[in-house]
């Protein structure tokens, strides 16, 4: 149990390693004022996609689909859930309607996307990382239909239900189903393979920069005195991955998929209730307490759960 915390810290300590240089950077002032604005848009535009499309490129085929069709299904059957408690959750935290959307949101949704993708490479290995987009797939339509609703203030200007889903990661999945399925990859040129391979292996340590750039726009010692975000972050990094390890424990899932699930719902509170809600003028202040906490304590919190999980499966 020891040699495998060990080996899970030591990524984790890289990607808070590379939080704190984000947070460094930005309260130094050493780059411009629109630094989370071009991170952002390079993440979500570029490097995200171009992990994607890699993965599936490589390990998309008509046969693994078949085989691994069972992590959608039980994919699914964990975010109703996850939705369900995260909306019984929000009236706890707070009466203010729009505050109890972001605090549904963050019940519902970790950090799968930046976070569980860098890590899941990182702790379980690269192939690891095509079961993993599959497992989150059902989570990522689910953010970018009903989850964005949630953070976008009511009132405001809201795009339609497919063009949040035609959004660039999503895209790049299509696309790189496509070359994986048809094997179209095989004749393209060398140095496409290479390129979307040396862009997406930049996604984590990036992700986790502009994670440190978002944070330092606020005042910390402010976040930290929120005392519903501790609550917040306990039961994101503890009480409910357990809850749904355990649901996937009596259903028969397999190591593998219980693994999937722990990182996909063990990473912390994410960077959209920062993003959106900034976006559309509404408070941001709960999301980015929700990120400095969470993000800080899943260093400890990751490793010790899957730790644990290898015991007992």
């Amino acid at each position: 149990m020891k040699e495998v915390f060990i080996a899970t810290l030591s990524p984790m300590l890289m990607m808070f390693s590379c939080i704190v240089i984000g947070f460094i950077l930005n309260k130094r002032r050493l780059t411009p004022d629109n630094t989370v604005t071009v991170l952002s848009k390079l993440e979500n535009y570029v490097i995200v996609p171009a992990l994607v499309i890699n993965t599936f490129m490589r390990y998309c085929t008509i046969e693994s689909l078949k085989k691994e069709y069972k992590f959608i299904l039980f994919s699914i059957i964990i975010l109703i859930i996850a939705i369900s408690i995260g909306i019984l959750l929000s009236g706890v935290f707070s009466k203010d309607e729009y505050e109890k959307n972001i605090y549904k949101y963050a019940m519902s949704f970790a950090n799968f996307g930046f976070m569980g993708n860098a890590i899941v490479p990182a702790i379980l290995g690269e192939e690891m990382l095509y079961h993993y987009l599959l497992f989150t797939l059902p989570l990522n339509i689910a953010v970018y239909t009903w989850g964005l609703v949630l953070l976008i203030p009511k009132g405001q200007h809201e795009t339609s239900t497919l063009k949040r889903l035609l959004n660039p990661i999503f895209v790049a999945m299509v696309i790189g189903i496509f070359l994986g399925i048809t094997g179209i990859e095989k004749y393209l040129p060398s140095f496409f393979g290479t390129t979307v391979s040396n862009l997406g292996a930049c996604m984590g340590p990036l992700a986790m920069i502009l994670t440190g750039f978002v944070v330092a726009n606020y005042d910390i010692k402010k976040l930290l005195r929120n005392s519903k975000v501790y609550i917040a972050t306990a039961l994101r990094l503890i009480v409910l991955p357990t809850i749904f390890l355990a649901i996937g424990y009596f259903l028969g899932a397999d190591k593998t998929t219980m693994s999937l699930t722990l990182f996909a719902y063990a990473t912390p509170l994410g960077l959209n209730t920062i993003v959106f809600p900034a976006a559309y003028g509404g408070n941001t202040e709960t999301g980015a307490s929700m990120a400095t906490i969470s993000h800080t304590l899943c260093v400890i919190t990751i490793p010790i759960l899957y730790s644990i999980l290898l015991q007992i499966i």
